[in-house]
């Protein structure tokens, strides 16, 4: 079985699904508790997904084979800072984590960002999530100050200077 990932439109089926299990993950993570599904829509209500279209972002869907597994988004701060953007909802699947589909989809996204003209790219995450975070560092992002404090949840920023192919 081999990873594709492509572009595709947050609210997708496939995209959907793959957004409403990342934030069952990380909201039952930081609960130590299962989920409710009204926590899981009050969380993807008005989440700023749409950002994560043209002309504001993108986002890309990885299958393998051939099924929906993960899933990464990019929100372009142009406006505030040129060449600048973050990654957000990085998410495999369980079922699929351990076959190098993290490794690749963030291959993806990367060329995303660049063909955007993104040269840096950042990101923000929680203690918890520990297999991000050493996906993040396996792949070039290294820790740095926190660059904002607009999301209360995050305790660790990343980044990664993107070089031209």
């Amino acid at each position: 079985m081999t990873w594709t990932v492509a572009p595709e439109r947050f609210d997708s089926p496939d995209a959907s699904a793959l957004r409403r299990d990342y934030y069952d993950e990380v909201a039952s993570r930081y609960w130590q508790r299962p989920a409710t599904a009204e926590e899981i829509a009050e969380g993807l209500d008005d989440d700023g997904a749409d950002l994560l279209a043209p002309p504001t972002g993108r986002f890309v869907v990885g299958r393998y084979g051939g099924e929906a597994a993960s899933c990464a988004g990019l929100v372009l701060t142009e406006a505030a800072e040129p060449g600048t953007a973050e990654l957000t909802r990085v998410y495999v699947r369980p079922a699929f984590r351990g076959t190098g589909g993290g490794g690749v989809l963030l291959a993806a996204v990367e060329e995303e960002a660049r063909a955007c003209g993104v040269r840096l790219l950042r990101l923000d995450t929680r203690n918890d999530l520990v297999e991000a975070r050493g996906l993040y560092v396996k792949h070039g992002y290294r820790e740095v100050p926190a660059f904002h404090r607009r999301n209360p949840y995050a305790e660790h920023w990343f980044a990664k200077e993107l070089k031209e192919l």
